[in-house]
């Protein structure tokens, strides 16, 4: 059945305009006024935003991580994607050293599959560039469509790769067309730190901060870039916390290398500050790279606002403060890392950034949806609202407002890092692909409508 979206806003990174949008099956077939409905359902958006659906590019769902496993797996993790406004994610599928890259990509198959709410792709890590692995790569590219690559610098002695992994890797990317990233901290140098801290006794939450200082993060990201350049490669470094790696890639890309870099909300929003709350309470602000010095928000809102990072990720890794936070009481080494950050990300990006002035309309859209398409291989099908995409559409009502708790949250865990932060605007509907996943904020969506992308070649966008 068609549908027709009547008096909405549309916007996208490039417009903004009032128009109608009809939907036949899963693609948008016509943008405009006084549409020849055909006996279509007919959705009154009055007063609202039509956004493409937010594309998220970092998240970490039915992970193992430090003995335990995320809350959140594919089926709750896309379903509070949705009802944050995210209609595609793309997740990290792990590797191990001496296991083929397609048993990985299984694996994590199997953990998507018959779950997703939405639709999703992969980025795929790599933990060793051997020939084997690097040969297998052609085949993950061209037949997988899994056309982005990982490579961890942090983690020591658990995800950490060394420069010759990182740099053959770069190589291989260029050749194939894949987007390599990193994870930009100096794991030998927080290794040490950690193990000065705990001799002395810091075993508080706080020292999870003060052992990966921000010097840790921009020396990996200057380290990254600077091999990108000597393979004439791509990169994306994700989750960019701090000024030190800011300039690193301002400076990269001053100098027209193929650098590109991708912030948090929770850096945006929360500092490291949080970290000090007492009873243990820091434990819920624990995640790689951690908080910063408030000053840096401002920083990374300019980066944004200028074009030197073009995407906000969720880097969603949820677990419960009660049962899985507290394993590392006495020891902050101990506290699993990451947070439950995927639902929230989308409206945070707007009335902290949108709302507040602090970047258009048209580059939250961009920042949120249109940029993570383009660089990994979805866009036009995915990123945009226009004849022949994907009806990937968010009904946003920008006068509403509401606040964050873990409530009235949908992730699978036991709390929200932005408790109480009052936030202006809110998703009413999503469809995703044509159908509803969230109408009128009530979930119609079902386990297994998600499907996995086949994701194009690298491109410059």
């Amino acid at each position: 059945m068609k549908k027709l979206i009547q008096n909405g806003t549309v916007v996208t990174a490039a417009d903004t305009y009032q128009a109608d949008v009809l939907i036949e099956g899963e693609r948008v077939i016509a943008i405009g006024h006084n549409l020849d409905a055909g006996g279509a359902e007919v959705i009154d958006a009055s007063g609202c935003y039509l956004f493409p659906g937010g594309i998220d590019p970092h998240t970490h769902l039915d992970m193992p991580f430090g003995g335990t496993t995320t809350a959140d797996d594919f089926e709750t993790g896309t379903r509070a994607a949705a009802f944050g406004g995210t209609t595609t994610i793309v997740d990290f599928c792990l590797t191990s050293k001496g296991q083929t890259l397609s048993d990985a990509i299984k694996t994590w198959h199997g953990k998507a599959d018959n779950k997703a709410v939405i639709d999703y792709g992969f980025h795929l890590m790599i933990a060793e560039a051997n020939d084997s692995v690097l040969e297998q790569l052609e085949q993950v590219v061209s037949e997988e469509g899994i056309t982005s690559l990982k490579v961890f610098m942090a983690y020591k002695n658990v995800f950490q790769a060394d420069d010759e992994t990182l740099f053959k890797t770069l190589i291989r990317a260029k050749e194939l067309g894949a987007l390599v990233q990193v994870h930009a901290e100096n794991g030998d140098v927080i290794d040490y730190l950690i193990k000065q801290a705990l001799d002395n006794g810091n075993t508080d939450p706080i020292y999870h901060a003060h052992t990966r200082p921000p010097v840790a993060e921009g020396e990996a990201t200057g380290r990254a870039i600077a091999l990108t350049a000597l393979a004439d490669s791509q990169l994306y470094v994700v989750h960019v916390s701090c000024a030190e790696a800011v300039q690193r890639i301002a400076e990269a890309r001053e100098r027209g290398l193929n650098v590109y870099g991708e912030t948090c909300p929770q850096y945006l929003a929360l500092d490291i500050s949080y970290l000090e709350k007492p009873d243990f309470e820091g434990a819920k602000y624990v995640w790689s790279p951690p908080l910063r010095e408030k000053w840096n928000q401002d920083v990374l809102w300019s980066a944004l606002k200028n074009g030197i990072l073009q995407t906000v990720g969720s880097d969603q890794c949820s677990f419960n403060f009660e049962g899985q936070k507290d394993l590392g009481k006495g020891d902050f080494t101990k506290i699993p890392n990451g947070g439950p950050l995927i639902e929230d990300r989308f409206s945070i990006l707007y009335s902290e950034g949108a709302h507040k002035g602090r970047i258009s309309l048209n580059q939250f859209v961009d920042i949120t949806s249109t940029k993570s398409a383009k660089l990994f291989g979805m866009f036009p099908k995915k990123g945009t609202i226009a004849v022949g995409s994907d009806a990937d559409i968010v009904i946003f009502n920008p006068n509403a407002t509401r606040t964050i708790s873990a409530k009235t949250h949908h992730m699978n865990v036991d709390y929200n890092p932005f408790e109480g932060m009052e936030v202006n605007g809110e998703v009413i509907s999503v469809l995703s692909r044509g159908n509803f996943v969230v109408r009128e904020q009530e979930y119609v969506g079902a386990a297994g409508n998600g499907r996995f992308i086949r994701r194009n070649k690298f491109q410059r966008p």
